[in-house]
């Protein structure tokens, strides 16, 4: 069974649809226990950074998730979601996160239209089992206006819009993507059906 993260806020249904369309159980769930007794959790985003950490802490869904992550489960960050695994972000001042991959979350370059809406290409970096069948560079979907940087060697794949920053990362059993897997499309559902892959 795989946990979706319910923080009170995020595009959880469309995720939860795509999984379910791959015939995947899902259970959205904002019982820190329900997430520790899942087999690998997943934490969509759409809103700001500092209220979805408070939410997080507030509930206790933070040492779950990590919990989740120590035991060696897989974890899917989608948006928000890789944000907030990163040391801090600058988005509405400072605010820390979970800091379990170094590095920070720093606003889109002025000169581009912010939010950054749309479909845009992964530049791939190296090979990961969420791309597997994919080939070359694919178009994703995006809503962002904050981007992380990394300190750790992490990237996947970056994008270019103003800057090119990290739209992807994967460290050990923790998967992040900056783009909505759940709105790209066949290449999207590709990716989410990797994670189940992964899962198995």
């Amino acid at each position: 069974m795989i946990a979706i993260v319910d923080y009170g806020m995020g595009n959880l249904r469309s995720v939860e649809k795509a999984f379910e369309y791959l015939g995947a159980q899902v259970k959205v769930t904002s019982n820190p226990g329900d997430i520790l007794n899942s087999d690998a959790v997943v934490l969509p985003g759409v809103g700001a950074f500092a209220d979805c950490m408070d939410r997080l802490i507030s509930t206790g869904l933070d040492k779950a998730v990590a919990g989740l992550i120590e035991q060696g489960k897989p974890y899917l960050g989608i948006c928000l979601g890789l944000q907030v695994l990163f040391e801090k972000s600058y988005e509405g001042g400072e605010n820390a996160g979970l800091g379990l991959i170094k590095g920070e979350i720093v606003r889109l370059p002025d000169e581009v239209k912010v939010p950054h809406i749309g479909w845009n290409q992964l530049d791939v970096k190296q090979e990961n089992p969420l791309l597997k069948g994919i080939a070359g560079n694919p178009n994703v979907y995006f809503v962002h206006s904050y981007h992380a940087t990394s300190k750790e060697d992490v990237v996947v794949a970056t994008t270019d819009y103003g800057t090119d920053f990290t739209s992807f990362i994967c460290k050990e059993n923790i998967y992040g993507v900056q783009f909505h897997p759940e709105k790209s499309g066949k290449i999207g559902l590709k990716i989410l059906g990797n994670f189940l892959e992964i899962i198995k």
